[in-house]
């Protein structure tokens, strides 16, 4: 059975009268973590949509930044994501139970979540000063480190130069080694078999292209200054 196929008998079940909290607390267990990132993405994706003002905009578009959606399960997305966005639930009691149903998340896949919605966030060219604030509370909820949020938007938002100690999430006094100990671990995880083995859906591996980019221009420009 094909990803959104599984999709759509969530939201089936979800037709049936089971709320989108009980569908996530079903989706806790390995076998169904592909599905329960995709649904956590365009669910959150759809409550940030409601952040920045842009609720008329073309979000089934945006998804196409971190996945691959074939024309005839458009409409399973789309759906999906109206039926997040006229929740009466608030993002935050989304997050929460994101965040139980991935648990301690010692694979990193909350980080994957970030970096799918900062995707969306940028999909249409800008990044509202509420979207920002969404995602940090997002993050914060998810429990990640102000660190990890840094380093997520370093990698992300075109505002400044980003940093390439952000980006690699290193302090700028760190050992050189150390630096490339860091830059290639972060390779390494951004490989797609890697990130599928955590539970990514094939057809979010998109996720890895802006990252990979990121993080060896971090590198090489730290690796230059140091020369």
């Amino acid at each position: 059975m094909s990803l959104w196929s599984r999709i759509a008998d969530a939201l089936s079940a979800l037709a049936a009268g089971e709320g989108l909290s009980t569908v996530f607390d079903r989706l806790r267990s390995p076998p169904q973590r592909t599905v329960a990132f995709t649904i956590a993405v365009i669910a959150l994706g759809a409550k940030m949509a409601k952040a920045d003002g842009q609720v008329t905009r073309d979000e089934v578009t945006a998804f196409r930044e971190v996945f691959t959606i074939p024309p005839e399960d458009e409409a399973s997305a789309a759906r999906l994501f109206n039926m997040a966005r006229q929740d009466v639930a608030g993002f935050e009691e989304y997050a929460h139970r994101i965040k139980a149903m991935f648990g301690t998340d010692p694979n990193g896949m909350l980080c994957d979540l970030m970096e799918g919605l900062f995707h969306i966030a940028l999909a249409d060219g800008q990044y509202h000063p509420d979207e920002d604030e969404f995602l940090h509370r997002v993050s914060e909820i998810l429990g990640l480190s102000g660190r990890q949020f840094k380093t997520l938007r370093a990698r992300f938002v075109p505002d400044a130069v980003p940093d390439p100690y952000d980006v690699l999430g290193v302090d700028p006094d760190t050992p050189l080694e150390k630096v490339r100990a860091a830059w290639r671990g972060l390779v390494r995880d951004t490989h797609p078999d890697r990130m599928m083995a955590r539970g990514l859906p094939e057809e979010a591996v998109k996720l890895a292209e802006k990252r990979l980019i990121a993080i060896n221009r971090a590198w090489e420009t730290i690796n230059k200054d140091a020369a």
